[in-house]
């Protein structure tokens, strides 16, 4: 009974999305599209969505409270830790006490959720509060679980975008721009993750930075391994009064032999990893559709 009411809510959730999709409630560029229309000349007047409270808004400010209150009586010294994450999952504009509020949301509404789906399916006490703790301890690790996964999805991004940027500056560098108009050159062609931090960096040194502070400044947000190479050869570059250039060479070619021997490290690991799926599910398939059917006519021979 359970798993049929589960059932009926997962469907009932994704007919209410698809509706809101087909619908248009769930095209972003097509509300962006409505917004300019006044930027051209037009004289159809468009509401715009900053103007309403949105839902967004008002659960993030409950969040905020939420969490708020909660750091205040639960300190768990982890903030710094938590804003690291965020930092690194490019939640920038998130406080450490919104991310906890969420987590005890998603804690409370989940605990409740089952405490009503178990009381109305007739529970005894004992499976009841079992099963509510198990389930609210998922919903307050899943946030954090979330958040890791995204940072690191995200490092790994932008640790296979900076080779590009690296032959980029140093196609840049070499036709004589220099490093800080070569950078600004590079952030304009860069897409994704790596692209947001060198934008992130270029900002902060327009507010009066300098480059090498702007540069540690993008490493403590984004702690990758290839790019913690790159800030730490431009910053042994200006210290020592190398050339930029010489030095973006060399480290062009230390990123191409590093991508290379982490491709080689994949490929030997692959026949380890493809013995458990062989094992567990490829061999007795194959066992059962091989085997399956002598068997069933020996058992029926057998009477």
């Amino acid at each position: 009974m359970i798993l049929v009411l589960l059932l009926a809510l997962i469907l009932i959730g994704g007919s209410v999305v698809l509706v809101l999709r087909a619908g248009g409630a769930a095209d972003p560029r097509r509300r962006q599209a409505l917004d300019h229309i006044g930027a051209y000349g037009f004289n159809a007047e468009v509401v715009s969505d900053e103007s309403r409270p949105q839902a967004r808004d008002r659960l993030a400010s409950l969040a905020t409270t939420v969490g708020g209150l909660y750091s205040r009586y639960a300190r768990t010294g982890r903030e710094r830790e938590i804003q690291l994450l965020l930092r690194a999952a490019g939640l920038y504009r998130m406080r450490v006490t919104t991310f906890l509020g969420y987590r005890v949301l998603i804690t409370g509404c989940t605990a409740l959720f089952w405490l009503w789906l178990m009381t109305s399916a007739g529970a005894g006490p004992v499976k009841l509060f079992f099963i509510v703790v198990c389930f609210g301890a998922l919903g307050w690790i899943a946030p954090m679980f979330a958040l890791k996964s995204r940072a690191t999805r995200r490092l790994q991004q932008i640790d296979r975008e900076v080779p590009e940027l690296v032959d980029l500056l140093v196609t840049t560098v070499e036709a004589g721009v220099g490093f800080g108009a070569a950078l600004q050159t590079t952030a304009r062609r860069i897409e994704g993750p790596l692209g947001q931090e060198i934008r992130v960096a270029l900002s902060e040194q327009s507010m009066g930075l300098t480059t090498e502070e702007a540069l540690k400044g993008m490493l403590s947000r984004a702690n990758s391994p290839a790019l913690r190479m790159f800030v730490q050869a431009i910053l042994q570059g200006e210290t020592l009064g190398v050339s930029i250039g010489k030095i973006l060479r060399d480290l062009a070619v230390d990123m191409r032999k590093r991508r290379r021997q982490a491709a080689e490290e994949r490929a030997q690991k692959a026949p380890t990893k493809i013995i458990f799926p062989l094992v567990l599910l490829i061999l007795p398939a194959i066992f059962i559709v091989a085997v399956g059917p002598l068997l069933y006519s020996f058992i029926h021979g057998l009477g």
